[in-house]
């Protein structure tokens, strides 16, 4: 007899809690809909609608998957991040919703929908920060970075699928490198910064399923950050202001690197669990350059 919607959902679930994962319920809810082709409404309202053998046998290899800690991201190959939709992949890191506070805190600081301006992402992944940014200001236009080829064609990839591959460019490359000074408006990054000895702690779904190169933030979880400093206000235009998103207990070290670098107002947001999470601050706009 085939499962109901109802019933995949508390198997998917008791499943999960006997793995021991964190968030089974909403895990299990994401698995089964997109095993059965539901929506959340049609667990609600239709709760008793019956899946196709072909849809059980598609949650129980999702259901496996997960008690062996693979993400869900992973398994489904997509994430919501902001208000869009993104695809995702074991090249890119699977976004994460402190990561929107870099997002909340660009698009208060242009809050005009027309406002037009140049915006960097360093490390781009898989596009979530600066593609959430271009989808709510057309005018803008965007240049993402990434070391990671395989990041890139995820990146452009999304681009594409938002509608939104004529605002972006997208280039192969260490950083900053090659970019011309005083560039941007707006500079953006989510780094590696996870102490190297730490990777080897975190979580399964981490460790064993995120890309190592975007995890690895040296000795001391601080290399990105002693490289970007200088360099992003070299490419920012007086005026211009970055948003760097950073460990938990990153704050004071990291600000100190931006104001030896020359950064004027920088000061540090927490994310919704209240840890400190963005470092923000803006290019002297006096300064002209050498």
């Amino acid at each position: 007899m085939s499962l109901t919607l109802l019933q995949a959902w508390q198997t998917a679930k008791s499943r999960l809690e006997a793995a021991g994962l964190a968030g089974p319920v909403i895990d299990a809810r994401l698995l089964v809909e997109a095993a059965a082709d539901a929506t959340r409404a049609d667990i609600v309202t239709d709760p008793y609608r019956a899946l196709t053998p072909e849809q059980e046998e598609r949650l129980g290899d999702y259901l496996s998957r997960r008690e062996a800690r693979q993400p869900v991201s992973h398994i489904l190959g997509r994430k919501g991040f902001w208000k869009i939709m993104l695809s995702v992949t074991p090249d890119v890191l699977t976004p994460r919703p402190d990561t929107e506070v870099i997002v909340d805190y660009v698009l208060k600081k242009f809050p005009d929908e027309a406002a037009a301006f140049q915006i960097l992402d360093l490390g781009v992944g898989s596009g979530a920060i600066v593609l959430s940014i271009l989808a709510e200001r057309p005018k803008a236009k965007g240049l993402a970075t990434d070391i990671s080829d395989e990041a890139l064609a995820v990146a452009r990839e999304n681009a594409a699928n938002l509608g939104l591959a004529n605002q972006i460019a997208f280039a192969r490359g260490d950083w900053t490198q090659g970019l011309a000074d005083a560039s941007f408006d707006i500079v953006v990054s989510n780094p590696p910064y996870i102490a190297s000895e730490v990777i080897e702690t975190l979580e399964p779904e981490v460790k064993d399923h995120e890309p190592r190169l975007a995890l690895d933030g040296g000795t001391d979880g601080l290399d990105a950050y002693r490289h970007l400093a200088p360099e992003i206000l070299r490419v920012l235009k007086p005026g211009g202001m970055f948003a760097v998103e950073i460990g938990y207990d990153q704050k004071d070290a990291v600000e100190a690197l931006f104001n030896e670098a020359g950064a004027d107002d920088v000061w540090t947001i927490k994310d919704l669990s209240t840890h400190d999470r963005v470092v923000v601050g803006v290019k002297n706009p006096l300064e002209t350059g050498d």
